[in-house]
């Protein structure tokens, strides 16, 4: 592996890089109130269009899909340092660049398991940042970190499929212009536990569709990513070819949906781990406390120091990973998702947590990112999988190779 990025790469990490600094970042403050003015924590800001109408004009767009025909046709490995850019302002760049979950996972499996008139009827406008999307999967009655539990039902009724069913966390469903919901639920409860379940595509305005509440992760509606909502689905119909790929393809497609998901926002959480340390050694650089600067104290420095060393283990895994699945595909690189979705959300809590401590009351405030990005990299660790069905997972497959 090479650890020099290619020249293609380093072009637009500068261009990304001016962009952060020039737009996004003074954007932070203006979103917010934006967003506190409207009164609606889901609503959107006209900041964010501006960045989306930049971002394009700069030619930074639908960076993170691999396939020409729709993206920008980047590695995963060319793509690893442009989105750890866009995880220093998680709230903003994402969706600025038109890399935001959960389109982006949302956008690559229409891509690969959608027919021609879905990619067409959905994708196109995906694409062009025109709407947005939710992925429907976790459910409140049912442990939904073992997929195969999921109760939703997809039944078969004519040239339909009736849907039924209740949905939680669905992430992207509160966004005003979320106009697709894809629903995953079970066709047939008798099939092998891995094939019962099925992919449906559902428009938001179908009749028995209700969205009952916005759900906020630690306080925070998190609109930035479409919101989380909670959905009911009663006597939802919806035409046949609205099946995404074959009946009892649901399992595998999710999966090969959520492997590019988790490398996705681990690669961001390394850029919100930098901005964090960044933020504390620009404090401690600043703030005095019992006549010296905090930079001085050496429990802060342990901090810096202890936070460097795992960024850069985290990076090197995540792009350990991220070449991995260029040359031996998702599933070669299936130990090595497991093992930075277990390891990368940790440190950006790690380090957050550091930050927001130097910081002192100011950390857990407003006038700093750092309580959102805290929030955001805490909840990473239950999103695409908990860390214990990881760990749990990754156990057995390396028990295997001594068995």
């Amino acid at each position: 592996m090479d650890f020099q990025f290619d020249a293609r790469t380093e072009k637009l990490r500068a261009r990304l890089g001016t962009f952060l600094e020039e737009c996004v970042h003074p954007a932070e403050a203006v979103h917010a109130e934006q967003v506190a003015t409207a009164g609606d924590p889901w609503a959107r800001s006209p900041v964010l269009e501006e960045l989306k109408a930049e971002a394009r004009r700069r030619g930074l767009w639908n960076l993170f899909l691999p396939d020409p025909r729709y993206g920008a046709g980047l590695t995963n490995l060319q793509y690893a340092p442009l989105a750890e850019l866009t995880g220093r302002s998680p709230h903003l760049a994402p969706e600025a660049v038109n890399c935001a979950a959960p389109d982006t996972g949302n956008m690559e499996l229409l891509a690969e398991f959608g027919s021609e008139a879905q990619r067409e009827r959905w994708l196109k406008p995906l694409l062009e940042g025109e709407i947005r999307s939710a992925f429907c999967m976790t459910e409140p009655e049912v442990a939904s970190s073992d997929a195969t539990n999921i109760a939703t039902r997809i039944v078969r009724d004519g040239d339909s499929y009736v849907i039924d069913g209740r949905k939680w966390w669905s992430s992207g469903a509160m966004d005003p212009r979320c106009e697709i919901f894809i629903v995953m639920g079970k066709t047939d409860p008798g099939a092998d536990r891995h094939r019962q379940q099925s992919m449906i595509l559902v428009p938001r305005d179908t009749p028995g569709v209700t969205v009952r509440r916005g759900m906020t992760v630690f306080g925070y509606s998190d609109a930035p990513h479409g919101g989380h909502a909670e959905i009911d689905f009663t006597g939802v119909r919806v035409p046949a070819e609205n099946l995404v790929g074959a009946e009892g393809a649901g399992f595998a497609i999710a999966q090969a949906r959520l492997g590019p998901g988790r490398i996705h926002h681990c690669m961001r959480l390394v850029g919100m781990a930098e901005r964090a340390l960044e933020l504390l050694c620009r404090r401690a650089n600043q703030r005095i406390a019992f006549g010296r600067p905090l930079a001085e104290q050496g429990v802060v420095r342990e901090w810096i120091a202890e936070s460097r060393v795992r960024i850069e283990q985290a990076r090197l895994l995540v792009l350990k990973t991220a070449w991995l699945m260029d040359t031996v595909g998702n599933k070669g690189a299936h130990t090595e998702i497991q093992a930075i979705k277990i390891a990368t959300p940790a440190m950006a809590e790690w380090v957050i947590d550091k930050a927001i401590q130097g910081y002192g009351g100011a950390g857990v405030s407003q006038d700093t990112p750092l309580a959102g990005l805290w929030a955001q990299a805490r909840t990473l660790r239950l999103a695409d999988g908990p860390d214990e069905v990881h760990r749990s997972s990754l156990a057995k497959r390396e028990l295997r190779r001594w068995a």
